[in-house]
């Protein structure tokens, strides 16, 4: 009952209560964004979610529009201040709000890295991507990529409103603390398809 019905209900509740009490803190932040790069604050991609269907997910800009430079150079000291703090994923509340994203769930990963997961590993998709889930809470990006879908099916197997609860807690926690998170990712890890080759 709480898959089908409750579960999408939390999320529309607690994504408006959060829009509602946290739309000042995104509006400064895009100033903010705005003024320190000189760019629009908003940064949009593709990602499979839910029946793998394509949507695109939300987050506030963290890096220079500039391709031609590696990650280091184009990420600013505000984006990485943003990424610490998880605050450049506010605006996947809207997301939340809208449907193609749940407050907790598998995050929704690179388009490209689809043909990459094995038949159990696809149980992540019979759901709607998270915010946060149960590999942010338990390392965030230094767990290895078998890890994370590891947990994400585990996540979808054992799915309840008990569980959702205490991976927001934890989130909460692992968030004030910026526990185990690397600003410049690929510092610490290799893409999930170059992993599997």
């Amino acid at each position: 009952m709480y898959r089908m019905c409750f579960k999408r209900l939390l999320d529309v509740v607690v994504s408006l209560w959060l829009i509602a009490l946290l739309f000042p803190v995104m509006v400064f932040l895009a100033i903010l964004i705005v003024v320190d790069m000189h760019e629009w604050p908003f940064y949009s991609e593709l990602r499979p979610g839910r029946n793998q269907k394509l949507f695109l997910i939300l987050k506030l800009k963290s890096m220079k529009s500039d391709p031609g430079l590696p990650d280091r150079d184009r990420l600013t000291r505000l984006g990485a201040f943003l990424r610490k703090y998880s605050l450049d994923e506010l605006p996947q509340l809207w997301n939340v709000l809208w449907g193609s994203m749940s407050l907790v769930g598998p995050r929704p990963l690179k388009k490209d890295y689809l043909p990459y997961y094995t038949s159990t590993e696809q149980i992540r998709h019979s759901v709607r991507p998270g915010i946060t889930g149960m590999a942010q809470i338990s390392g965030r990006n230094y767990l290895s990529w078998n890890e994370r879908l590891r947990l994400d099916v585990v996540y979808v197997r054992h799915l309840s409103f008990l569980l959702d609860l205490n991976i927001l807690h934890r989130t909460l926690l692992v968030v004030f603390k910026a526990e185990n998170v690397s600003v410049l990712p690929e510092e610490n890890e290799t893409d999930l398809d170059a992993e599997r080759k």
